[in-house]
């Protein structure tokens, strides 16, 4: 595929996740402290440097994530927010809709996540609000994937 094929978006996930790709190499050198110092800090930039909108929800799922899953390591994927397991993989990562230009956030699980139930289960939840309900049905699948 050449590079024609990609959006502008796109391309900039791309270089974003080269980037993490280093940054992810060079904390392994740090004790987990200052790591997840440094990811806490790169998601906080990110959010802040969101629209309005995406940023009031990242931040409401930020503060989720921490309090449902303190354990998991915050980083980011592809440029989003996103926390990994103990073994460095994402479970689970915040797509601002602003990201690609699409209509709505979603708050999205990897496979590392195991949320695997019968055949069929969703693995991204679209987001336009997040009232203490939303908050509290996502804490739990967090709580869930992150076990």
């Amino acid at each position: 595929m050449s590079e024609k094929n990609f959006t502008a978006e796109e391309r900039d996930a791309m270089k974003a996740k080269l980037a993490e790709s280093k940054t992810t190499k060079s904390r392994t050198k740090k004790s987990p402290e200052e790591a997840r110092a440094e990811g806490t800090a790169e998601i906080k930039a990110k959010i802040a440097d969101m629209p309005d909108e995406d940023r009031m929800l990242g931040e409401k799922v930020f503060a989720m994530v921490a309090e449902t899953a303190p354990h998991l390591m915050p980083r980011t994927y592809y440029g989003m927010p996103a926390w990994a397991n103990d073994a460095g993989k994402v479970v689970c990562f915040f797509k601002p809709k602003s990201k690609f230009k699409v209509r709505y956030a979603t708050f999205e699980f990897e496979a590392p996540a195991n949320l695997d139930d019968g055949n069929v289960w969703p693995t991204a939840y679209a987001v336009t609000a997040l009232t203490d309900a939303d908050l509290t049905f996502l804490a739990e699948r967090v709580r869930q994937a992150s076990n």
